[in-house]
This record gives C-alpha cells, structure tokens and sequence, in this order.
C-alpha cells in the first residue's frame, strides 16, 4: 500500500513508491527517540531500521542497515568489508553523499547509488525503514527489501 500524494513527496518516497516493494507508509510528528518512532510507526524499536552511512576510503561509502536496539560492531565490519579502518562522514558530506538530512538518511533515492550492508538480525520480519524524510517511514518484508537493495547480509551489529 503506498499513500496517495507521493507525487508530490521527496526522492525516497518517490523511489520506494517506483521500487515495486509493498510498503505501508507512515507520517508522524517529530520524535525525539527510537522508542517514540517506533510508537509512532507502529513497530517495535527492534523493527526500526536505522541506515548508517559509512565511509570506507576517500570518495567510497556505503549503507549500513542496522535493526533497532542495534549498533554497527565496528570489529566485524572492518572484518567483512577487509579494512583497518571505516568512519562516519559528517552531517555535511552525508547530506552531499545521499542529497538526505541526517537521521532521514534512506538508501531510497539517494543522490548515489551505495552498496548497502544489512545486519543478519534484521530479516525475518516486517520493518520500518526511513523514506528520506523526518517523520516519514515505510513498513516492508525485511526478506523483501534486503533482495531489492541487493544487500549483502552479515553479522555486522552488537545489542546497544
């Protein structure tokens, strides 16, 4: 199901509605936790996905899907990308790299296509996902979005 006035919605919305995945989206207010999101989506904060983006060398990113009560276990995505070191770009270059705000940053529509890395905790299940936009979401199969995005799904993650 998508909602009615994507045509007039950002790049996120626009690609999730063109992607073909079945997605309920959802808008809310602000939030000011992944607890109230998740309220506010309707999902548990397990099943909140939070896309990371990292920054693996010069010019070189990728996304980082990491389910709610999750963080990206630095040791294990170095192991699995074979670097010595990754870091997070900062709220300018983020915005440069995806064209999003940081915290509505959404591998959908993003101003470059990225590899995407999908924690293996997260499939399985229904998730939400940002669609590029504060306080915009959509709620998909995880097996779904993982197959759409051609992600690559790892032990990436550790319990918050």
């Amino acid at each position: 199901m998508t909602d009615m006035n994507e045509s007039q919605d950002g790049p996120g919305v626009q690609a999730l509605a063109a992607s073909g995945l079945a997605h309920t989206l959802r808008r809310h207010g602000p939030v000011k936790s992944l607890t109230e999101a998740a309220a506010a989506r309707g999902v548990a904060p397990q099943d909140m996905v939070k896309t990371m983006l990292v920054r693996r060398g010069k010019g070189d990113y990728l996304f980082v899907l990491v389910p709610g009560l999750r963080t990206i276990s630095w040791p294990k995505l170095r192991a699995v990308l074979g670097v010595s070191r990754l870091s997070m770009p900062d709220a300018d270059q983020a915005h440069h790299v995806t064209g999003y705000l940081r915290g509505a940053i959404t591998p959908f529509g993003s101003a470059q296509t990225l590899p995407v890395i999908a924690d293996v905790t997260l499939t399985g299940r229904m998730v939400s996902i940002g669609a590029g936009e504060h306080g915009v979401a959509a709620t998909v199969d995880a097996d779904q979005l993982v197959h759409h995005l051609q992600a690559q799904v790892v032990d990436v993650t550790e319990p918050e």
